[in-house]
């Protein structure tokens, strides 16, 4: 019986040493980048950051498109009396090529929202703030349909000035999104169409 206790206690001793926390160095890392990761999670404080020297924005890289946005636009907003994005986004093409029945109903009902006050339900430039020369604006908003500098204009030109604004007009980037700004060109030009077809 002593036998035993003496095995039980010495075994308990054992096991009671191995598990304690014994601090183990290894003597070389092959990847310490990968051990000792510098991942950080997007929505912690990153103000520690700098105090370690690693410069840490929270924004996407450039040249790539952050999860949950479509359809991005290469140009920013010209500069003050700048032209060049303006004139550089001619060459963008209308990422919609047609729309579905339901996509045109949209497109439609946020045209009249959004862009038919002034320039009217017939995009003729006559909505109810113009209302013939007799509306609360006195000057004429531009006739997208019938005006060959309009009808002519690019796709990538319209989203320009939809979302910078353009002039009299501002922009409309935080009423519509990118994908609603491209449906509501693609309206435009299928009306442009309809009506050059017509004639």
């Amino acid at each position: 019986m002593n036998k035993f206790l003496a095995i039980t206690f010495l075994t308990a001793v054992v096991v009671l040493t191995s598990c304690s926390d014994v601090k183990r160095k290894p003597g070389s890392i092959y990847m310490p980048d990968m051990a000792y990761s510098r991942a950080y999670e997007s929505y912690d404080d990153h103000s520690k950051l700098k105090e370690k020297g690693i410069h840490y924005d929270a924004r996407p890289v450039a040249g790539t498109i952050a999860r949950g946005k479509e359809m991005p636009f290469p140009y920013a907003q010209d500069a003050a009396g700048d032209t060049t994005n303006y004139t550089l986004s001619k060459s963008v093409p209308n990422p919609i090529d047609s729309l579905s029945v339901v996509d045109a109903k949209e497109a439609e009902r946020l045209y009249l929202i959004n862009c038919g006050i002034c320039h009217g339900a017939k995009l003729d430039g006559n909505g109810p703030l113009y209302k013939d020369g007799n509306g609360p604006y006195a000057a004429k908003p531009a006739a997208l349909v019938g005006d060959a500098k309009y009808e002519n204009m690019p796709d990538g030109q319209m989203f320009y000035s939809v979302a910078y604004g353009k002039n009299l007009m501002g922009s409309y980037a935080s009423q519509l999104s990118k994908r609603q700004r491209w449906m509501v060109i693609k309206y435009i030009k299928n009306k442009q169409a309809a009506a050059k077809a017509s004639k």
